[in-house]
């Protein structure tokens, strides 16, 4: 016979030395009946009341913001969500209007052809609309997506100058300058 003791729990297995016998016993046995559930039942009700009161919820922050920020919070998140959506919309018209025009035409898969030169720079796909370019449509949405954060960096700039927020402004012009290398060396 064999006994183990895995935390609170008996195990026992019981085996009987014949060879023609193959069956085994196994039981388990609950050494301690109280539960976890049991012993957090048991604390007293003054604890709950101690977290509730130690931990306060501030919720006079939205109280103390001027109005300037309040309103700069807004024009932050308009920004961005109108600008996606815009985004979203010319490209979603430019897909149609390419589909219409060549959605029949087999795609050729056999060479990779780059970008257009057309398509490389913002100006070329400001012409590229202008002279009815599908392809342009759809990049000019694109170029709508990439600019949404980019504005909104420069805004918030903006607005932490006029604010004499110092700090922010030295964090707010590290993401620029990361946002600018990033765009304009992809460019050269």
């Amino acid at each position: 016979m064999y006994k183990f003791n895995l935390h609170n729990l008996n195990f026992r297995w019981d085996s009987s030395a014949q060879p023609e016998s193959k069956a085994a016993k196994l039981s388990f046995q609950q050494k301690n009946p109280i539960s976890d559930i049991e012993k957090l039942e048991e604390k007293p009700a003054d604890t709950v009341e101690q977290i509730s009161n130690s931990c306060e919820i501030d919720t006079n922050n939205n109280l103390t913001k001027s109005l300037s920020e309040q309103q700069l919070e807004r024009l932050l998140s308009n920004l961005l969500k109108y600008g996606v959506l815009t985004a979203s919309a010319v490209v979603f018209l430019g897909g149609i209007l390419y589909l219409i025009r060549h959605g029949a035409e087999p795609a050729g898969y056999k060479f990779f052809q780059g970008e257009p030169s057309e398509f490389r720079s913002p100006a070329g796909v400001v012409n590229a609309v202008l002279s009815g370019s599908r392809r342009g449509i759809i990049q000019l949405g694109l170029l709508i997506l990439i600019a949404t954060p980019v504005l909104r960096v420069l805004i918030s700039l903006i607005a932490f100058l006029l604010q004499r927020e110092f700090i922010y402004v030295l964090v707010t012009l590290l993401v620029l300058a990361s946002l600018t290398y990033s765009l304009v060396g992809a460019y050269y």
